[in-house]
């Protein structure tokens, strides 16, 4: 296959250049072997997600002439890393990649996934919901891999203390915003939630859903939209909230928070589907006293959410066997057979026919609500879709800063701008570091 070796300035200039590399023959503009090569192959595996070691042995002892090795890796920023590394070497690279639906961006623009719309099946598309399709199709017609898991987002709330204190479950955020103020009223030793300023992918979830996207291409040229209508609008909303101390302005995921959610001061998460996992590990005593519920919406009418995490399995620029690694990426995340092993492993499959089977008992933390999958699937449909850009990662730590000064100064004038601010450090990021940025 062509490799460009050039330095791309745009997603859609990597998608006309068909950026792979592999041996085998090619239809011209595919992106990916058009036929498997013969003889057995060997495939090497990166992924940071629990039990794929059993799930590729069952694929093994069915498949003796496609063999997949998993090699365990750092998830996140460092196996990002250690593969670019290894595509700029020339050799070292895995076939396959578990990658972030937020990296793929980053991935592509760096020569480093290869585009297997040529060989992926008819129809595999309408396996996902659109949001997540869209999230290894980046809105072209190229697909760099096959969705994996996806993070749907709810409310879970301590079902015990809202029958204790009578509290409604809010459906709108207006309600949401109520039931804190309420909350604060009744008991001041409780809030209802907390603003994140550590958790960029939390907030990402939240103006997903209320229809903002922050990248997109334009001709040859990318498009940042951070400080956009959606977000400014969701980042007023939080920032209301924390200056008048409806809500508590304390990061996720620290001592602090995790104490919390045990003693039952914070009565209310705004999470994605992982959720119950995440509370058995930090809240395991509160274990049958939480409930989910949709997202609180705004506008009720027009049911969304957003998805916080998730990731798809690539097939690398450098692997020789595209062919016959995506008939091992289809049946791990799409047959019900392996979709069935994902949820096994504790994932929550992106598949949306094979959930019903594969999902069919609620969480062990959560056996108190059985339509608990039912519910996250029809959650999980409503997920807009989001496109991503090559330097995620400068806007999710420019978010990390400029929300942590705001946050601390419980200032609402300072929520929008920080987002301001982020819309300035990822467009000068794009424009330092070469790429072409529309007005």
């Amino acid at each position: 296959m062509r490799r460009t070796g050039m330095k791309i300035t745009a997603l859609a200039a990597v998608t006309a250049m068909a950026v792979t590399a592999c041996s085998g023959g090619t239809d011209e503009g595919t992106g990916a072997a058009s036929s498997p090569s013969g003889g057995k192959v060997e495939l090497n595996f990166w992924t940071w997600a629990p039990g794929m070691e059993e799930i590729v042995d069952v694929w093994n002892a069915a498949n003796p002439d496609i063999q997949v090795t998993v090699n365990t890796q750092d998830g996140g920023d460092p196996a990002v890393t250690k593969l670019l590394t290894a595509i700029q070497a020339g050799s070292g690279a895995p076939d396959l990649m578990q990658t972030e639906y937020q990296k793929i961006p980053t991935l592509v623009a760096s020569d480093a996934l290869a585009d297997i719309s040529g060989v992926v099946s008819d129809g595999l598309a309408a396996h996902y919901a659109e949001g997540v399709w869209n999230g290894v199709t980046l809105g072209t017609d190229a697909v760099y891999g096959v969705p994996q898991d996806s993070g749907p987002m709810q409310l879970y709330y301590r079902e015990d203390i809202f029958e204790e204190m009578e509290l409604e479950v809010p459906t709108t955020w207006d309600e949401y915003a109520e039931l804190a103020r309420e909350v604060r009223e009744k008991d001041s030793t409780k809030y209802l939630g907390t603003f994140s300023a550590n958790d960029a992918g939390w907030f990402t979830g939240l103006v997903q859903q209320a229809g903002a996207s922050w990248w997109g291409i334009e001709g040859d040229a990318w498009t940042v939209s951070v400080a956009d209508e959606a977000t400014l609008k969701v980042a007023d909303y939080w920032g209301g909230l924390v200056e008048e101390g409806a809500i508590n302005n304390k990061p996720m995921y620290t001592p602090e928070w995790n104490a919390a959610l045990n003693d039952g001061s914070e009565i209310a998460w705004l999470s994605a589907v992982w959720a119950p996992g995440v509370l058995a590990g930090n809240a395991g005593d509160t274990a049958g006293k939480w409930r989910m519920a949709p997202m609180p919406q705004w506008d009720a009418a027009s049911p969304a959410t957003g998805n916080w995490g998730g990731s798809a399995t690539s097939v690398t620029s450098q692997s020789e066997h595209p062919a016959e690694a995506v008939k091992f990426i289809e049946w791990m995340n799409s047959s019900q057979e392996g979709v069935t092993l994902l949820a096994d492993s504790g994932l929550y499959p992106a598949d949306i026919p094979g959930q019903a089977e594969a999902l069919s008992a609620p969480p062990e933390f959560m056996a108190n609500q059985e339509d608990f999958y039912e519910l996250a699937g029809q959650t999980a449909e409503t997920a807009g879709s989001f496109t991503f850009g090559p330097n995620v990662n400068v806007t999710y730590s420019a978010y990390n800063d400029e929300f942590a000064k705001a946050a601390e100064a419980k200032d609402a004038a300072a929520f929008r701008t920080a987002v301001e601010s982020m819309q300035q450090i990822t467009v000068d990021d794009l424009v330092n570091s070469g790429f072409s940025v529309a007005e």
